[in-house]
């Protein structure tokens, strides 16, 4: 029992203080998308817009997919950060990409156009899930 109780005071911190650093790596990312998506999607959410729910949704989803990848086999504090700030920048980078090659996306979405946000939150889950089996192989 006492070797339970050792190894709890010992990975609880770890846990907490890693669990923490990628929270804010996903603020972070969270925030960038926002700097770099021409459209309001907060407050579009705020006014009742679906499709910027399921946009930002899925954005949030796609930059937590790496980062719970580098938090599963990360070793240090300096992993996460490193490895995690790899992985946000190809989500944000994908996600410029991806205006590139669909203009209109951002522009249907304010509409409230669903079809344009399933289809953005598509490739953004698509290449999260991509990013996170690159980084943890």
């Amino acid at each position: 029992m006492t070797d339970i109780l050792a190894g709890l005071a010992t990975g609880l911190p770890l846990l907490v203080m890693h669990f923490l650093v990628t929270a804010v790596l996903l603020v972070v990312g969270v925030g960038l998308h926002a700097l770099l998506t021409p459209m309001k999607e907060r407050e579009l959410v705020a006014a009742g817009n679906s499709a910027a729910a399921v946009s930002l949704s899925a954005a949030t989803l796609g930059l937590a997919l790496p980062l719970a990848a580098t938090l599963a086999t990360a070793q240090s504090v300096l992993d996460i950060l490193i490895w995690g700030a790899i992985g946000v920048a190809v989500q944000v980078a994908i996600f410029t990409i991806a205006r590139l090659i669909a203009p209109s996306l951002p522009s249907r979405i304010e509409k409230g156009d669903m079809a344009a946000a399933i289809t953005l939150a598509g490739w953004q889950l698509a290449i999260g899930l991509l990013n996170a089996a690159a980084l943890v192989g």
